[in-house]
């Protein structure tokens, strides 16, 4: 087995929210704040929430959305006749290699069930932080009616402003069997 690294920065072009869970609401003060690092106070970007978008984006970009359940693609998918198309079927056997099989099926032997991808949580940038950026502002959101042309339900949701950088770490196993240039390609 190998692990390659692949390490980069996410420089936010607009406002990113990632829901933190306030346990307290204050009067006036933020309905839907961003998650912070508990010793830090500073915004980050959970490893999870990247791997599942990353995952969710891969299944729009192979075209395997809609053929399910509307879960996670998995290996009792594979008999769809999509996958007659060799090509077609070698991307979803390594999306399924990378992200993980949710249903196992003994009938696919070409799966295994080991996730091959890690991803770290993202912290906040050198940079970032060295820049002396605001990490964070409130965005005020409401709910139109269509109808009378009027808004209901004020509330503020915290956000991650433009600018803001997080360092990510992304870790690849290469089994033996596997091929790694295009593990490492579809991740990119």
């Amino acid at each position: 087995m190998k692990i390659v690294n692949i390490k980069g920065q996410i420089e936010l072009l607009s406002g990113l929210h990632i829901g933190g869970g306030d346990d307290t609401m204050k009067i006036g003060g933020i309905d839907n704040g961003v998650i912070k690092d508990i010793n830090t106070d500073k915004p980050y970007i959970p490893g999870s929430s990247l791997k599942g978008k990353m995952r969710s984006l891969l299944e729009w970009n192979i075209g395997v959305v809609g053929i399910g359940d509307g879960g996670p693609f998995n290996s009792k998918l594979l008999n769809n006749p999509m996958f007659n198309d060799s090509k077609k079927r070698e991307e979803a056997l390594n999306l399924l290699k990378l992200f993980g099989n949710g249903k196992s099926d003994d009938k696919f032997d070409e799966i295994t069930p080991i996730t091959r991808i890690s991803v770290g949580d993202c912290l906040l940038s050198q940079k970032s932080i060295d820049d002396e950026l605001k990490l964070s502002e409130a965005k005020y959101e409401n709910v139109i009616d269509r109808q009378r042309g009027t808004a209901s339900n004020p509330r503020q949701t915290e956000r991650v402003p433009a600018g803001v950088s997080f360092d990510f770490d992304i870790r690849i196993k290469i089994l033996e069997e596997d091929n790694e240039k295009e593990l490492i390609n579809m991740v990119r």
